[in-house]
């Protein structure tokens, strides 16, 4: 069985019992949390502490992380983004906010059953209007199993290559023929890869996925303007530039050239595992070509170099084209959720707006 099924195996019919809390600290110490970070096996790089300087130094946010002392030298940590100078009762947690990715716990040698349920339990009696966090979909059995009554799930799936016994084994037995020919065929197509870790690519980056927006706004029924002020809201070109320049090498910006022009391209942020986040292209530009094939196998094919466990190729939902395109690398489904403790019915609300909004649009989640 790979690493993958085995993190998404039937979950447990009963809740865990809750560790016992020592003391709780926030924020965090980043000496405890990076060294959470470090030991955790499947941690990504959305947990690292410099993920959360990202997202303070681009929105109205502040650290709350929390450390949870469950005594003996055993601890775990939550990274958690604030809205600043809210009372107690209006706080706003989230872990992450919208557009920000997986946050969830962290802990030498990963979570135990019975500190998620603990994690929990202290969560839900802490005061605020709402904590939202989106843990690890590798770790969906454990949140699962610990889930209180009265905690709001939101349902996702996503999708996971295993990258256990290194690139010749993805590549001759995870990979399908497809992935395998389209990779091939770009480097007789003539297109060049580049990497970039230092932010100096982020503008052609940009251009592609403001062109990209477009062409989403057309498959998915979208007015275009709207999408473009979505989109550029959701990523702007400041976001992605603190990004590049808080990770250094643990962000990794590959450009897919055609005769010069840009074709496509994809980011990936790289520590522990290897985390697909974005992605983008010129259709034109990179017609016929399968230039993302390319840039693809050559990340997953460094992440494996790194000694990477996994490679996520994020949010899939239910699309199958999205789903058949990520399962040709050999990437696995892997249905989890997002959970938000709130006083008031916010996700409820939340959800009937965009249903409504999108039926007046005709949008089409699953083009």
């Amino acid at each position: 069985m790979s690493a993958v099924a085995e993190s998404i195996r039937s979950r447990s019919r009963g809740r865990p019992p809750s560790a016992r809390i020592r003391d709780v600290v926030t924020p965090a110490p980043r000496e405890a949390w990076q060294a959470a970070y470090e030991a955790d096996p499947e941690a990504l790089v959305t947990q690292s502490p410099e993920w959360l300087d990202c997202i303070c130094a681009v929105g109205a946010y502040e650290d709350a992380s929390r450390l949870y002392d469950f005594g003996g030298g055993r601890h775990a940590v939550l990274p958690l983004a604030a809205r600043p100078g809210l009372p107690d009762a209006l706080a706003v947690r989230a872990s992450y906010p919208h557009a920000w990715g997986i946050g969830g716990s962290l802990a030498p040698g990963g979570p135990r059953p019975d500190e998620v349920a603990a994690i929990f339990a202290d969560l839900s009696a802490t005061r605020g209007l709402r904590t939202f966090f989106r843990p690890n979909p590798l770790r969906a059995d454990l949140w699962a199993a610990a889930r209180p009554s009265g905690v709001v799930e939101i349902r996702r799936r996503g999708h996971v290559l295993d990258l256990a016994g290194g690139f010749d084994q993805v590549w001759k037995e995870r990979f399908s023929g497809k992935a395998r020919t389209g990779a091939r065929r770009a480097e007789r197509a003539g297109i060049v890869a580049e990497r970039d870790t230092t932010g100096r690519l982020v503008p052609v980056f940009y251009d592609l996925y403001v062109r990209s927006l477009d062409r989403w706004a057309g498959r998915q029924h979208e007015p275009r303007l709207l999408a473009q002020l979505r989109g550029r809201r959701r990523d702007s070109v400041r976001k992605l530039l603190t990004i590049a320049h808080t990770l250094g090498e643990a962000c990794r910006l590959w450009i897919a050239w055609r005769d010069g022009r840009p074709a496509a391209g994809i980011l990936v942020l790289q520590g522990r595992n290897a985390h697909f986040t974005r992605g983008a292209m010129d259709v034109e530009v990179a017609r016929d070509t399968h230039a993302n094939d390319l840039l693809h196998r050559l990340a997953i094919e460094e992440a494996c170099t790194a000694g990477c466990r996994s490679y996520h190729m994020g949010e899939s939902g239910w699309s199958l084209p999205l789903s058949r395109y990520k399962e040709k690398f050999g990437a696995e489904p892997v249905e989890y959720a997002e959970y938000a403790l709130e006083r008031l019915p916010l996700t409820t609300v939340d959800r009937k707006l965009r249903r409504a909004v999108k039926a007046v649009l005709r949008f089409a989640d699953d083009a």
